[in-house]
């Protein structure tokens, strides 16, 4: 079993509620890889703001960050535009080539590839 976990939650919200979006995101992903299963971790829409913020030392989800920043397949490249994000040291994913954007993430793919998808 594979699994594909993608993060839409806007840091910019500055809420509870994204915050939590992305912690159990990402913890999501900590208990599949701690499992031993295949996981992926994909940051879409204003959630490609969310690689910069959790860096930050003093986020409280940068330690779950840190420990499965290696399951980061990458980040939404029209996304990132769209929303100003900076992917510097991530993966820019275009393969769901929407018209007039530098691309986007295919879900349908992961689908064909055997993935579950998870939304947070």
């Amino acid at each position: 079993m594979k699994t594909a976990i993608v993060i839409l939650s806007d840091p910019k919200n500055d809420s509870d509620e994204s915050l939590g979006r992305v912690f159990n995101g990402l913890a999501s992903a900590y208990d599949f890889k701690n499992a031993g299963k295949e996981v992926s971790i994909l940051f879409q829409g204003a959630g490609t703001r969310w690689p910069e913020v959790l860096q930050k030392e003093d986020h409280p989800a940068h330690e779950l960050f840190e420990a499965v920043s290696d399951k980061i397949q990458g980040v939404s490249c029209a996304c990132a535009e769209v929303f100003g994000a900076d992917t510097t040291g991530y993966d820019l994913i275009k393969d769901n080539s929407v018209p007039k954007t530098t691309g986007l993430p295919s879900l349908s793919k992961l689908q064909e590839q055997g993935y579950n998808v998870l939304t947070f």
